[in-house]
Protein backbone atom coordinates (compact mmCIF):
# COMPACT_ATOMS: atom_id res chain seq x y z
CA UNK A 1 0.00 0.00 0.00
CA UNK A 2 1.43 3.36 -1.03
CA UNK A 3 2.27 5.71 1.85
CA UNK A 4 0.50 9.09 1.46
CA UNK A 5 2.70 12.20 1.34
CA UNK A 6 3.55 13.80 4.67
CA UNK A 7 1.73 16.93 5.79
CA UNK A 8 4.87 18.94 5.10
CA UNK A 9 4.97 17.73 1.47
CA UNK A 10 1.25 18.37 1.02
CA UNK A 11 1.60 21.85 2.48
CA UNK A 12 4.52 22.59 0.15
CA UNK A 13 2.40 21.41 -2.79
CA UNK A 14 -0.33 23.87 -1.77
CA UNK A 15 2.24 26.67 -1.60
CA UNK A 16 3.64 25.99 -5.05
CA UNK A 17 0.25 25.25 -6.60
CA UNK A 18 -1.17 28.56 -5.42
CA UNK A 19 1.99 30.39 -6.51
CA UNK A 20 1.68 28.95 -10.01
CA UNK A 21 -1.99 29.90 -10.14
CA UNK A 22 -1.14 33.53 -9.38
CA UNK A 23 1.69 33.44 -11.91
CA UNK A 24 -0.88 32.38 -14.51
CA UNK A 25 -3.45 35.00 -13.48
CA UNK A 26 -1.13 37.96 -13.11
CA UNK A 27 1.29 37.01 -15.88
CA UNK A 28 -1.39 36.45 -18.49
CA UNK A 29 -3.00 39.75 -17.50
CA UNK A 30 0.26 41.64 -17.98
CA UNK A 31 0.95 39.89 -21.28
CA UNK A 32 -2.57 40.56 -22.50
CA UNK A 33 -2.20 44.28 -21.78
CA UNK A 34 1.04 44.33 -23.77
CA UNK A 35 -0.39 42.41 -26.73
CA UNK A 36 -3.63 44.29 -27.29
CA UNK A 37 -5.58 47.36 -26.21
CA UNK A 38 -8.93 45.57 -26.65
CA UNK A 39 -10.31 44.97 -23.12
CA UNK A 40 -12.50 42.12 -24.28
CA UNK A 41 -9.55 40.33 -25.85
CA UNK A 42 -7.44 41.01 -22.77
CA UNK A 43 -10.07 39.38 -20.56
CA UNK A 44 -10.40 36.42 -22.92
CA UNK A 45 -6.65 35.79 -22.86
CA UNK A 46 -6.56 36.10 -19.08
CA UNK A 47 -9.53 33.74 -18.67
CA UNK A 48 -8.25 31.02 -21.00
CA UNK A 49 -4.73 31.00 -19.59
CA UNK A 50 -6.04 30.87 -16.03
CA UNK A 51 -8.43 28.02 -16.82
CA UNK A 52 -5.83 25.94 -18.64
CA UNK A 53 -3.19 26.55 -15.97
CA UNK A 54 -5.56 25.67 -13.13
CA UNK A 55 -6.53 22.42 -14.86
CA UNK A 56 -2.84 21.50 -15.16
CA UNK A 57 -2.16 22.41 -11.51
CA UNK A 58 -5.06 20.26 -10.29
CA UNK A 59 -4.02 17.33 -12.48
CA UNK A 60 -0.47 17.48 -11.14
CA UNK A 61 -1.14 18.12 -7.46
CA UNK A 62 -4.43 16.35 -6.71
CA UNK A 63 -2.62 13.07 -5.89
CA UNK A 64 -0.29 14.97 -3.56
CA UNK A 65 -2.41 17.44 -1.57
CA UNK A 66 -5.82 17.38 -3.19
CA UNK A 67 -4.86 20.54 -5.12
CA UNK A 68 -7.07 22.87 -3.13
CA UNK A 69 -4.95 25.98 -3.92
CA UNK A 70 -7.87 27.92 -2.45
CA UNK A 71 -8.60 28.65 1.24
CA UNK A 72 -12.35 28.51 0.55
CA UNK A 73 -11.97 24.92 -0.66
CA UNK A 74 -9.78 23.99 2.31
CA UNK A 75 -12.15 25.53 4.88
CA UNK A 76 -15.17 23.82 3.33
CA UNK A 77 -13.36 20.48 3.20
CA UNK A 78 -12.49 20.79 6.89
CA UNK A 79 -16.01 21.89 7.83
CA UNK A 80 -17.63 18.87 6.13
CA UNK A 81 -15.09 16.42 7.56
CA UNK A 82 -13.04 15.68 4.45
CA UNK A 83 -9.91 17.28 5.92
CA UNK A 84 -8.73 17.64 9.50
CA UNK A 85 -8.52 21.11 11.01
CA UNK A 86 -4.83 20.43 11.71
CA UNK A 87 -4.26 19.92 8.00
CA UNK A 88 -6.34 22.99 7.17
CA UNK A 89 -4.29 25.09 9.59
CA UNK A 90 -1.17 24.03 7.66
CA UNK A 91 -2.66 24.53 4.18
CA UNK A 92 -4.16 28.00 4.71
CA UNK A 93 -1.01 30.06 5.40
CA UNK A 94 0.84 28.15 2.67
CA UNK A 95 -1.83 29.09 0.14
CA UNK A 96 -1.76 32.76 1.10
CA UNK A 97 2.05 32.87 1.10
CA UNK A 98 2.12 31.06 -2.23
CA UNK A 99 -0.30 33.54 -3.76
CA UNK A 100 1.79 36.51 -2.66
CA UNK A 101 5.06 34.85 -3.75
CA UNK A 102 3.62 34.03 -7.17
CA UNK A 103 2.52 37.62 -7.69
CA UNK A 104 5.88 39.09 -6.63
CA UNK A 105 7.75 36.68 -8.90
CA UNK A 106 5.51 37.55 -11.83
CA UNK A 107 6.03 41.28 -11.35
CA UNK A 108 9.80 40.77 -11.45
CA UNK A 109 9.54 38.42 -14.44
CA UNK A 110 7.86 41.19 -16.45
CA UNK A 111 10.33 43.89 -15.42
CA UNK A 112 8.09 45.55 -12.84
CA UNK A 113 8.82 46.39 -9.19
CA UNK A 114 8.41 43.25 -7.05
CA UNK A 115 5.42 44.67 -5.19
CA UNK A 116 3.07 47.47 -6.20
CA UNK A 117 -0.16 47.91 -4.26
CA UNK A 118 -3.06 47.85 -6.67
CA UNK A 119 -5.22 50.93 -7.10
CA UNK A 120 -8.02 49.07 -8.88
CA UNK A 121 -11.09 49.49 -6.68
CA UNK A 122 -13.88 46.95 -7.19
CA UNK A 123 -16.50 47.92 -4.63
CA UNK A 124 -19.87 47.73 -6.38
CA UNK A 125 -22.48 45.57 -4.58
CA UNK A 126 -23.23 43.78 -7.85
CA UNK A 127 -19.56 42.77 -7.96
CA UNK A 128 -19.80 41.27 -4.47
CA UNK A 129 -22.94 39.39 -5.50
CA UNK A 130 -21.12 38.17 -8.59
CA UNK A 131 -18.29 36.74 -6.54
CA UNK A 132 -20.71 35.10 -4.13
CA UNK A 133 -22.29 33.34 -7.12
CA UNK A 134 -18.87 32.45 -8.56
CA UNK A 135 -17.61 30.97 -5.29
CA UNK A 136 -20.78 29.03 -4.48
CA UNK A 137 -20.72 27.57 -7.99
CA UNK A 138 -17.05 26.64 -7.79
CA UNK A 139 -17.34 24.95 -4.39
CA UNK A 140 -20.55 23.16 -5.38
CA UNK A 141 -18.88 21.83 -8.51
CA UNK A 142 -15.81 20.59 -6.64
CA UNK A 143 -17.66 18.89 -3.81
CA UNK A 144 -20.23 17.33 -6.16
CA UNK A 145 -17.42 15.79 -8.20
CA UNK A 146 -15.70 14.59 -5.03
CA UNK A 147 -18.95 13.15 -3.63
CA UNK A 148 -19.55 11.19 -6.85
CA UNK A 149 -15.87 10.17 -7.02
CA UNK A 150 -15.58 11.76 -10.46
CA UNK A 151 -11.95 12.65 -9.80
CA UNK A 152 -10.84 12.35 -13.42
CA UNK A 153 -13.18 15.18 -14.36
CA UNK A 154 -11.93 17.59 -11.70
CA UNK A 155 -9.06 19.27 -13.61
CA UNK A 156 -11.01 19.97 -16.78
CA UNK A 157 -14.29 20.83 -15.07
CA UNK A 158 -12.77 23.24 -12.55
CA UNK A 159 -10.51 24.86 -15.14
CA UNK A 160 -13.43 25.33 -17.54
CA UNK A 161 -15.67 26.72 -14.78
CA UNK A 162 -13.07 29.27 -13.66
CA UNK A 163 -12.42 30.40 -17.25
CA UNK A 164 -16.15 30.74 -17.84
CA UNK A 165 -16.71 32.63 -14.58
CA UNK A 166 -14.50 35.43 -15.89
CA UNK A 167 -17.38 36.17 -18.27
CA UNK A 168 -20.60 35.00 -16.61
CA UNK A 169 -20.10 36.78 -13.26
CA UNK A 170 -19.83 40.51 -12.62
CA UNK A 171 -16.72 39.97 -10.47
CA UNK A 172 -14.83 38.04 -13.19
CA UNK A 173 -14.91 35.08 -10.80
CA UNK A 174 -12.18 35.73 -8.23
CA UNK A 175 -13.65 33.01 -5.94
CA UNK A 176 -10.43 32.43 -3.97
CA UNK A 177 -9.18 34.34 -0.89
CA UNK A 178 -5.52 33.56 -1.66
CA UNK A 179 -6.00 34.95 -5.17
CA UNK A 180 -7.68 38.08 -3.80
CA UNK A 181 -4.76 38.66 -1.41
CA UNK A 182 -2.12 37.95 -4.04
CA UNK A 183 -3.68 40.37 -6.49
CA UNK A 184 -3.29 43.22 -3.98
CA UNK A 185 0.44 43.25 -4.76
CA UNK A 186 0.29 44.04 -8.49
CA UNK A 187 -0.91 47.28 -10.02
CA UNK A 188 -1.57 45.64 -13.37
CA UNK A 189 -4.54 44.15 -15.24
CA UNK A 190 -5.29 41.60 -12.50
CA UNK A 191 -4.78 43.94 -9.55
CA UNK A 192 -7.33 44.43 -6.77
CA UNK A 193 -7.13 47.29 -4.26
CA UNK A 194 -6.71 46.16 -0.62
CA UNK A 195 -10.12 47.43 0.52
CA UNK A 196 -11.80 45.61 -2.35
CA UNK A 197 -9.85 42.40 -1.69
CA UNK A 198 -11.10 42.39 1.91
CA UNK A 199 -14.72 42.47 0.75
CA UNK A 200 -14.05 39.72 -1.79
CA UNK A 201 -12.60 37.54 0.98
CA UNK A 202 -15.61 38.08 3.24
CA UNK A 203 -17.97 37.21 0.39
CA UNK A 204 -15.97 34.08 -0.43
CA UNK A 205 -16.05 32.95 3.20
CA UNK A 206 -19.82 33.51 3.22
CA UNK A 207 -20.06 31.31 0.13
CA UNK A 208 -18.03 28.59 1.86
CA UNK A 209 -20.44 28.76 4.81
CA UNK A 210 -23.47 28.41 2.52
CA UNK A 211 -22.00 25.41 0.72
CA UNK A 212 -21.04 23.78 4.04
CA UNK A 213 -24.57 24.19 5.43
CA UNK A 214 -26.08 22.82 2.22
CA UNK A 215 -23.73 19.84 2.28
CA UNK A 216 -24.69 19.05 5.88
CA UNK A 217 -28.41 19.37 5.17
CA UNK A 218 -28.15 17.02 2.22
CA UNK A 219 -26.09 14.56 4.25
CA UNK A 220 -28.66 14.62 7.05
CA UNK A 221 -31.47 14.13 4.54
CA UNK A 222 -29.73 11.11 3.03
CA UNK A 223 -29.25 9.52 6.47
CA UNK A 224 -32.93 9.93 7.29
CA UNK A 225 -34.18 8.21 4.14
Amino acid sequence: MKTPPSLQIRTLAEFFGTAWLLIAIVGSGIMAERLTEDPGLQLLQNALVTGFALAAIIAALRPVSGAHVNPAVTLTAAAVGQLSWREAASYLPAQVAGGIAGTLLTNVMFGLPPAEISGTVRDAPITWLGDLVATVGLLSLIFTLVATRSYNYLPGAVGAYVAGAYYFTSSTGVANPAVAIGRIFTDTFAGIAPQSALIFILVQLAAATLVTLTHRLLAASNRST
